[in-house]
């Protein structure tokens, strides 16, 4: 499900300054296949929340898919943007279904701070492409940009079922993206600023899209 991606040096896990996460596991070892015998041994230093402490990446990813939100996000990256790591993480964090990256397959890995690892991720190179994609599984592409006409997506009833897709920094989302979404909303603003940064703004969405629907007693 997830492809293969050409990397970009980053981060494997928190390495720099003063250790954290947890030690070898004290007393006996837990009998559970869940559980990684070399972190039990070793300690986990991992960028995991509590509950997943010592557990295999396979598990944690299976544990996730059992509760994963039926929202997906997309980015277009027709130039390098340094946001998508930004946008994977964020979408790690609140459970997307997937992660779609529309455009060139080499992406800047380092600002996904590892949870690339627990996240689905679909390379599509064209817009066209994406829009098959979402089609396919009855998804409402979204598109989030500041554009004339644009509903605010403070006032905006986001489809449980939907794509959010996000341009690029600086021109934002193509006219070919534009295009394919059947509806387009916008964060407002008041400031000098013409626009947001690009990882902001996909979390700024997903986290309306969690406020609309997310059971929110489920979250850690």
């Amino acid at each position: 499900m997830t492809p293969e991606h050409e990397d970009v040096a980053g981060p494997t896990e928190w390495t720099a300054g003063e250790p954290v996460g947890v030690g070898p596991w004290p007393g006996d070892w837990p009998d559970d296949p869940r559980y990684d015998p070399e972190l039990l041994r070793d300690g986990d230093r991992r960028n995991v929340v509590d509950a997943y402490r010592y557990w295999r990446r396979p598990a944690i990813v299976a544990d996730i898919d059992a509760r994963r939100h039926p929202f997906h996000v997309a980015i277009e990256n027709f130039g390098h943007d340094h946001n998508i790591g930004t946008v994977v993480r964020t979408a790690n964090a609140f459970a997307a279904a997937e992660v779609h990256i529309v455009g060139r397959a080499r992406w800047n890995r380092r600002g996904a701070m590892v949870t690339d690892r627990y996240q689905h991720l679909r390379h599509h190179p064209t817009v066209t492409d994406l829009l098959t994609f979402a089609r396919e599984r009855d998804l409402v592409v979204v598109a989030v940009d500041n554009v004339p006409g644009a509903v605010r997506l403070e006032r905006a009833e986001l489809p449980r079922n939907c794509l959010l897709l996000f341009g690029q920094e600086g021109p934002g989302v193509s006219a070919d993206g534009r295009d394919v979404a059947a509806m387009t909303v916008s964060i407002a603003q008041f400031g000098s600023t013409r626009s947001i940064n690009a990882g902001v703004a996909a979390g700024v969405a997903m986290h309306t899209w969690v406020r609309q629907h997310a059971d929110l007693d489920a979250a850690w």
